[in-house]
């Protein structure tokens, strides 16, 4: 039994001194392989770093809205005599569209004539003196009354377009009894609901910090998704005055011109704004390497036959470039361009432009 124990021990102490032999080994051939890799120059081309004019701007997501939108409705119920349009159909402002039952207005319109004659007959009485102030005050004072009852009743019983645009909405038939109730499908009394559409407009919410920036009439480039190819322009009409508390933000209110109605009120869009200029450093795309398992960015500078690293922060891409931040880059620094996928930082590297 102390034979064995003995034997296992001493077969023990040899397998630790050769595994410590050979990690040592290893290791030294490790070291060996790096410094050797920094001292083998690598072939790399170069360009020197200049910073370039960029346009700074910020990027929303929105939806476009009818830049006018009514719900048409009579302000007194009654039965709905005629409608003379469908969901679809384009209207002129002015149009008759709806026609309410007109007994009341003919009514008004009688007394209103009646009176009329009545103050005709009293404008000459009282040229004569034959009058009194107060008979003629009283007799005018209806007069005004039921003038304005016969304008109420006119604007309420012929509904007409207050705008060119096109019907959205139909919720009654002719024939039927409007109440004033308010129509399920916008929440509000309608007959009929009319948008115009040859002019767009979306509500963007934008954070406070570019509040300075943003200026009334500013252009905004709209693109989406069911046009890639296509960018569509608009312009700041109104900005809100109000910083919202609990997001820290503000609204402004983009229109869009919809030349051949082309775009559709709820299409999901991405409004672009070009805040100011600036100056920054825009680099080729593969200059910049990236850092395995991490986000870290990366790139390396040529500095007297040797490769520096350095850490760099992405920020707007320009087609092939990518704008590089970094308070260790300068004008006139010598960025790899190629061959940087090989080196590690302090590697001697030979510049072949």
């Amino acid at each position: 039994m102390k034979a064995v124990n003995i034997f296992t021990l001493a077969f023990a102490i040899s397998l630790t001194a050769f595994t410590s032999c050979t990690n040592s080994k290893s290791g030294e051939e490790g070291q060996s392989a790096v410094a050797a890799r920094k001292t083998e120059k690598e072939m790399v081309r170069v360009m020197p770093l200049a910073k370039e004019e960029i346009a700074r701007s910020v990027e929303y997501s929105s939806t476009l809205e009818p830049f006018e939108e009514v719900h048409l409705a009579s302000s007194s119920p009654g039965r709905i005599e005629a409608i003379n349009v469908e969901i679809g159909d384009n209207v002129k402002k002015g149009q008759t569209l709806v026609l309410m039952n007109g007994t009341q207005l003919m009514q008004s319109k009688i007394q209103l004539k009646n009176l009329e004659a009545d103050m005709a007959r009293l404008d000459t009485l009282k040229l004569s003196g034959s009058i009194a102030q107060q008979q003629y005050d009283q007799l005018s004072a209806q007069y005004e009354v039921a003038k304005a009852n016969y304008e109420f009743l006119s604007e309420n019983t012929v509904l007409t377009a207050p705008f060119s645009g096109v019907v959205s909405g139909k919720y009654f038939e002719a024939g039927e009894m409007y109440s004033g109730s308010p129509v399920a499908a916008v929440g509000k009394a309608a007959i009929l609901s009319i948008v115009q559409i040859d002019q767009l407009k979306t509500i963007v919410s934008v954070s406070e910090k570019y509040f300075p920036y943003i200026k009334k009439g500013m252009e905004a480039k709209v693109k989406l998704d069911v046009y890639p190819e296509t960018e569509f322009t608009g312009k700041i009409l109104r900005i809100y005055p109000v910083i919202k508390s609990e997001s820290h933000s503000f609204d402004i209110e983009v229109s869009v011109a919809n030349k051949g109605n082309t775009l559709r009120p709820g299409m999901f869009s991405r409004i672009s704004i070009d805040l100011d200029k600036t100056e920054a450093i825009l680099l080729p795309a593969l200059a910049v390497l990236k850092m395995q398992g991490s986000n870290n960015r990366y790139l390396f500078v040529e500095e007297n036959g040797i490769a520096k690293r350095v850490e760099v922060t992405i920020g707007k891409r320009f087609d092939d470039k990518i704008e590089v931040i970094s308070d260790e880059l300068k004008a006139g620094d010598k960025v790899i361009v190629t061959g940087q996928a090989r080196l590690v930082d302090g590697m001697a590297v030979e510049v072949v432009n």
